[in-house]
């Protein structure tokens, strides 16, 4: 990095971080300064990586996605032949709208959003299990979300 982020930068990438389609006008009014200021630091904030784009947030529920889970998955071996096939198996599936290579019991950690506990049952035993790179998996059941990102 280039420059130092000051307290006006902090502030733009918190309202920002919350609402990515804010306006320069609406972002200078909450970080107090103007517009041309707000899209001066944002564009610079943009061109240094600091800000790497900007998505939707989807509402799953509503897109009828009711059941959140953490899924833990050991492969049966390290070899890159299946850290490879296992990251494009990831890739190629919505269901998994996260994916960790971790440290601790685990070698990499998916947060699921499917529809009900029918379409995971059979993620987990038609398309995960049936992997020959896949030696473990162990899921939990998110009950209810108690803090979610911007």
């Amino acid at each position: 990095m280039n420059f130092m982020i000051d307290a006006f930068d902090n502030e733009i990438l918190r309202a920002l971080s919350k609402n990515g389609a804010l306006t320069n006008a609406e972002l200078s009014a909450l970080v107090h300064l103007s517009a041309s200021q707000c899209s001066r630091r944002r564009m610079r904030l943009e061109k240094e990586g600091i800000i790497a784009g900007y998505h939707a947030r989807l509402n799953h529920e509503a897109l009828g996605l009711t059941l959140r889970a953490v899924v833990r998955v050991n492969l049966n071996s390290h070899s890159q032949q299946n850290e490879t096939d296992f990251i494009s198996l990831v890739s190629h599936h919505d269901e998994i709208t996260e994916a960790f290579s971790v440290s601790g019991d685990a070698d990499y950690v998916l947060i699921m959003q499917c529809r009900d506990l029918a379409s995971f049952s059979d993620f987990i035993h038609h398309i995960l299990l049936p992997k020959p790179m896949i030696g473990q998996v162990k899921s939990e059941i998110a009950l209810r979300q108690i803090k979610q990102p911007y």
